[in-house]
């Protein structure tokens, strides 16, 4: 029975992420050595079964691996220069080889569906075009980039219209001019682009390892804008893939694009890991903080009410129905970690003015480890010292101890200010803590 009930906790567990990415909008670029690889197949049941479960799914592709190939066995040697291609007229041929090439492989991929495997039902619609205008790159430092270009625009209405028509769309790495020119583009580029055009809820990005910090080679969970671009001026050594992610990352999240993820495309199924797991298995890029403490809305209600209803039924915490969560909601702070709720309490000023109540403070047994506990205790602190509250009281069946270590003291009912005293609840028979605030 231990397999089956893995399955259904994790089945379960992943429930908040499927319902909160549904008709969201993903990005996801992946590089052309991807494509040869022999479990490549593993990655588009992936992304099949993002669709079925209503992503809206654009892939951006590279061909860098299929260029240089197709440029050797010819005798040709690749030319770079600030890791760019310069674009050639022979090359452009080859880019434009390869460019079909791959798209007609992933497109031949995304449209099996026999009976018994992954894709079996899945009829997946596909929908490539002339998304992306480019120009020239021109020269640069003296060097002529010939046909390597920029994006120019990106026709964002028509990609819409094929992802309101529920169609995965499959861009490459190649840019149209208004003249009928075609230019060599940076893959992480396109899927940048794409992704700030269309407000993408997440940008993903397939990398060949992980993004290492520099200190002890651990992987990152996660950085602001700000400290991946630190990141990037500190690190010299950075590898130039996760570089180009990195920046790409950035530059995303910088206009408007809410979350970018590096994920090493080389472990079995982080995909799925990355996006249906709390803390999943890559590096998260936001802009802002990725988890906050922040005060209450309306909208963290059911959130709040998940988290608590663990210790109410243990008895831990005095059950709170949602009509009174919902009238003292003003009084709540919360912990937030990527849309998820993992942290709450409840700060209840009295009649004095002078004195409040630190209630319902909860932290998701996953997350126990982490000090949460002491950063609430410490944001209703100085909350107490912005307000002129003066002492802080607490209600306590069985975490009086960690309150105690925290600079609480014991007290008697006698003590308590209003309601507090008149509330009181003698069948619980909660002890009693206080602690002054300097």
């Amino acid at each position: 029975m231990e397999p089956q009930s893995t399955f259904v906790n994790w089945f379960r567990n992943s429930s908040p992420y499927i319902h909160a990415h549904r008709n969201r909008t993903f990005v996801i670029f992946f590089g052309g050595n991807a494509v040869t690889e022999p479990d490549f197949d593993k990655l588009i049941h992936d992304f099949a079964l993002l669709r079925s479960l209503g992503v809206r799914l654009v892939l951006v592709h590279g061909i860098r691996q299929q260029i240089d190939k197709r440029l050797l066995e010819q005798g040709d040697t690749p030319k770079f220069h600030h890791h760019l291609r310069i674009t050639d007229a022979t090359t452009l041929q080859y880019v434009k080889q390869a460019a079909g090439l791959v798209r007609v492989e992933i497109e031949a991929l995304l449209s099996m569906g026999v009976s018994g495997s992954p894709m079996a039902g899945a009829q997946i619609r596909v929908a490539s075009g002339n998304f992306v205008t480019a120009k020239p790159l021109g020269v640069l430092d003296g060097i002529d980039y010939c046909y390597t270009g920029k994006v120019r625009r990106i026709d964002a209405q028509a990609i819409h219209q094929q992802l309101d028509q529920h169609n995965v769309v499959l861009i490459s790495p190649i840019g149209y001019s208004p003249s009928g020119e075609v230019f060599n583009l940076s893959a992480e580029e396109v899927a940048t682009e794409v992704a700030i055009a269309l407000q993408a809820e997440k940008l993903i990005l397939l990398t060949e390892q992980n993004c290492l910090s520099p200190a002890d080679q651990q992987s990152i969970q996660q950085l602001t804008t700000a400290q991946a671009d630190s990141l990037l001026h500190e690190t010299p050594g950075l590898p130039d893939a996760v570089a180009l992610s990195l920046r790409a990352a950035m530059q995303s999240c910088q206009k408007g694009v809410r979350r970018a993820h590096l994920i090493n495309r080389h472990v079995d199924g982080a995909l799925l890991l990355e996006l249906f797991t709390r803390d999943g298995i890559g590096t998260l890029i936001s802009s802002t903080a990725f988890e906050t403490i922040r005060s209450a809305t309306l909208d963290d209600i059911g959130g709040i009410m998940e988290l608590i209803k663990p210790l109410e039924l243990q008895g831990v915490l005095v059950k709170r129905s949602r009509e009174k969560l919902e009238m003292e909601i003003n009084d709540y702070i919360v912990i937030e970690r990527d849309g998820l709720i993992i942290g709450c309490t409840a700060f209840h000023i009295m009649a004095d003015k002078t004195s409040a109540e630190i209630a319902c403070l909860a932290v998701h047994v996953d997350y126990q480890k982490g000090a949460r506990g002491n950063s609430l205790l410490d944001y209703l602190s100085e909350k107490a010292k912005t307000q002129a509250i003066k002492r802080l009281f607490v209600r306590s069946t069985q975490t009086a101890h960690w309150f105690v270590e925290r600079g609480f003291t014991p007290c008697e009912i006698s003590d308590l200010p209003e309601p507090m005293r008149s509330a009181y609840n003698y069948q619980r028979n909660s002890k009693l803590l206080y602690k002054n605030v300097y």
